[in-house]
């Protein structure tokens, strides 16, 4: 049995022990919320596709530390982004950056510019190459507060045409205050607008939208602007926002953060797609929304790998989580777990698609699962 299951029935990959870059490389999705930076950052043109936009996002994303800059306009806008390589969840250490455009101002103890966006990240357990696994948040500071609203819905509803603009006569630079109208499922935040201001003339809408109303759900969390003496300030967060430090001392991003959607901690191994999206909704004045920029991405350890196997012959895969192995099939089946030795360790009934096996009562080593007529091998 030992030499069989050695032999030709199991394949195993190890992931790139040198990826090709560190920085971004791929931008899956962008969908971001009316915002006075909306058709600027990136700039749309009369006809440019969704397509189109996901190639000027990249172009300000991707390739370099930080080759330009995107916008997420306001709460709930994101961008889905990813490297060539799975970022590897390294013990003890920062594992990534994002880069944002924070800055400190002298004058404000805690801050200057912070427009905090959350940060998501999956794993691509189905081998698809594409970001539609399950999703679980990186817990910022923030995240266990009770300030913070999770499962925040709002809705924004584009101008009518013909909308008349309602100025506010007590400040000039507002020449809307009724512009983009939203609603939520909070009831003390039901209703508000993104106003619109003298300095951005383009419409505050994403093109392309095939509804007049778009909706985004995400963590809240609490507004962080002050006005003093007529500049608004916007204080930072402790940890875990993109755009929330100047990025020379922003450390960076813990996939050990990762939590589901109840706030348990989850054990990734490594991610394959990160999502950001803006973590406030707040308007400030005449500086208009609070809105998310993106400049960029790194690897904080390109070289580190990770063992995952997987045989194409029926879908069998295996990828561990901390002291779970993540299993997929294509089609229900009996299994069992051997050790190296070829002493079974393990029985399974494994339900097509993945199934989270756990595995703390086995020492580390190596292991080998086996259907009736595949195996792979995996380390734990």
């Amino acid at each position: 049995m030992k030499n069989l299951l050695f032999g030709t029935i199991f394949t195993m990959a190890m992931m790139p022990a040198f990826a090709e870059s560190p920085y971004l490389s791929r931008v899956y999705d962008y969908k971001p919320a009316p915002g006075q930076f909306i058709n600027e950052l990136p700039e749309y043109e009369e006809g440019d596709t969704h397509e189109k936009m996901l190639e000027k996002v990249a172009e300000n994303l991707c390739g370099e530390e930080r080759p330009g800059m995107i916008s997420l306009g306001g709460f709930g806008g994101y961008v889905v982004v990813g490297f060539d390589h799975p970022v590897v969840n390294v013990s003890g250490e920062y594992d990534f950056k994002l880069f944002g455009n924070a800055f400190s101002a002298e004058s404000a103890a805690k801050g200057g510019s912070c427009e905090p966006g959350a940060v998501m990240v999956s794993v691509d357990t189905n081998g698809n190459g594409l970001p539609d696994d399950e999703w679980w948040e990186l817990a910022g500071s923030e995240y266990a507060k009770d300030s913070t609203k999770h499962g925040f819905e709002i809705t924004y509803y584009k101008p009518e045409n013909g909308h008349t603009a309602d100025p506010d006569p007590s400040n000039s630079a507002i020449t809307d205050r009724k512009y983009v109208r939203w609603t939520s499922n909070y009831a003390d935040e039901a209703e508000g607008y993104i106003q619109k201001g003298t300095v951005h003339t383009k419409p505050y809408s994403p093109p392309g939208i095939p509804a007049d109303q778009r909706t985004f759900t995400g963590t809240r969390i609490a507004n962080n602007a002050e006005l003093m003496n007529g500049t608004y300030f916007l204080s930072f967060m402790d940890y875990g926002y993109v755009d929330n430090r100047p990025n020379n001392t922003d450390p960076g991003f813990n996939i050990d953060w990762a939590v589901d959607a109840d706030g348990n901690a989850v054990n990734l191994t490594h991610i394959d797609f990160i999502k950001v999206y803006t973590a406030v909704n707040q308007q400030c004045g005449w500086i208009g929304e609070t809105s998310t920029e993106l400049c960029g991405g790194l690897d904080l350890h390109p070289e580190a790998s990770v063992a995952m196997t997987r045989n194409d012959a029926d879908g069998l895969r295996v990828a561990m989580r901390g002291n779970e192995a993540a299993i997929t099939v294509a089609s229900d089946c009996e299994a069992a777990i051997y050790a190296a030795s070829g002493m079974m360790v393990k029985n399974l009934s494994l339900n097509a698609g993945q199934n989270l096996v756990p595995l703390k009562e086995l020492p580390s080593g190596v292991y080998i699962v086996k259907t009736s007529h595949s195996a792979v091998k995996f380390l734990k």
